[in-house]
C-alpha cells in the first residue's frame, strides 16, 4: 500500500542519493576527473561564473586535466581561481590551455579521503533518518485524524522502514564504491 507520504519519501531519498553522488564526485580518487573542478567559479568580467560554463574541460589521460577556455583572455582568472580553490592543484598555463597534473595520492591522503567519504555517507544516512521520522510522524497524524486504520498505519510504517532500508543499502554501495576507487593504486 503506497500512500502519498511514501511517494514524497521516495522523492526525498532519490534527491539525497543524487546529492551524495554529486558531493563524492568532487573528491579526487587519484585519477584525473573533470568533475573535480565543478565547484570552481571564476571572476569573469565582475561576476562569478562556473568554470564549466566558460571552458572545455577534458581528461586526456589518468594524470592530467586540460582546461581550454572559449575566451583566451580568461586564462589568468581561471588559473587564479584554481589556485585559490582548496583542491591543492598547481595549474600550468601555456597561453592556449591550462594543464593540471594530478599527483599520485599518498597512503595517508587516501585514508583521509576515505574518512571524508564515510563522513559524507553518514550525513546522507542522517538525512534518511530525519526523513523517516518526519514521514512516520505524518502517518501517525493521519491515523490520529481517523483517515487511516490501525492496521493500515502499521503497514504504512513498515513500508517506510522498507524504503529507508533500500536507500541505506544504496548509500552504503555508493560509499563503498568510492572508497574502493580511492584506495585503488
Amino acid at each position: 500500500m503506497k500512500l502519498e507520504v511514501h511517494i514524497e519519501l521516495e522523492d526525498k531519498m532519490t534527491k539525497t542519493i543524487s546529492v551524495l553522488k554529486e558531493e563524492l564526485s568532487v573528491i579526487r580518487a587519484g585519477r584525473a576527473n573533470p568533475a573535480m573542478l565543478d565547484k570552481i567559479s571564476v571572476d569573469y568580467y565582475g561576476s562569478q561564473t562556473p568554470l564549466k560554463q566558460m571552458a572545455g574541460i577534458s581528461s586526456p589521460d589518468p594524470r592530467t586535466i586540460v582546461i581550454q577556455p572559449w575566451d583566451k583572455t580568461a586564462l589568468k582568472e581561471i588559473e587564479k581561481a584554481i589556485l585559490a580553490s582548496d583542491l591543492g592543484f598547481n595549474p600550468s598555463n601555456d597561453g592556449e590551455v591550462i594543464r593540471i597534473n594530478i599527483p599520485q595520492l599518498t597512503e595517508e591522503r587516501r585514508k583521509e579521503l576515505v574518512k571524508l567519504v564515510s563522513k559524507t555517507g553518514e550525513q546522507s544516512k542522517v538525512a534518511l533518518r530525519n526523513a523517516r521520522r518526519d514521514t512516520n510522524d505524518k502517518i501517525k497524524k493521519i491515523e490520529k485524524d481517523g483517515e487511516l486504520g490501525e492496521d493500515d498505519a502499521k503497514k504504512a510504517l513498515d513500508e517506510v522502514q522498507h524504503i529507508i532500508d533500500k536507500y541505506t543499502k544504496e548509500i552504503d554501495s555508493v560509499v563503498a564504491k568510492k572508497e574502493a576507487e580511492i584506495m585503488e593504486i
